[in-house]
């Protein structure tokens, strides 16, 4: 559903909430590691994310990534969605048709649609935290 980076994007961004709301910034040796991605596609990930003020970095030996207080309470999985792979999730047809419309549906378009709304839903209303506090909880995990 998602790209390889948007997944990568997107379990970086819970790490790295669940160690900003325990008060700690984190490497990305260490953020590779906890969502088992490669370390230089975490590298270009972490630059995108950075760079677009969904998450914070600070140089040096007590730096890190992390979110600070205002990022932690409006970030969306949305913005992360569509800041690396675009809103092309809420178009389409699904079964891949280019002029599928309400117009000219294809077979499922009334059905595919609902679960788009679902989605787009559900992407714009959850935020990070709330997922990084159930990950602290350890009622989700982000690797087996």
């Amino acid at each position: 559903m998602f790209s390889k980076a948007c997944e990568y994007g997107i379990k970086a961004s819970i790490f790295i909430a669940e160690q900003s709301l325990k008060g700690n910034k984190v490497g990305q040796v260490a953020i590779a590691k906890a969502i088992n991605s490669p370390e230089a596609f975490t590298a270009k990930t972490l630059q995108i994310l950075t760079r677009h003020n969904i998450i914070s970095s600070e140089r040096g030996p007590n730096g890190g990534f992390f979110f600070n207080d205002t990022q932690l309470k409006n970030t969306l999985l949305s913005n992360i969605v569509g800041l690396i792979d675009g809103t092309s999730i809420y178009e389409g047809c699904g079964l891949g048709l280019e002029n599928c419309s309400e117009e000219a549906p294809c077979p499922v378009h009334h059905q595919f649609k609902e679960i788009r709304d679902g989605l787009r839903n559900m992407l714009e209303t959850t935020l990070i935290a709330d997922l990084a506090l159930g990950l602290q909880s350890g009622l989700s995990f982000l690797k087996r």
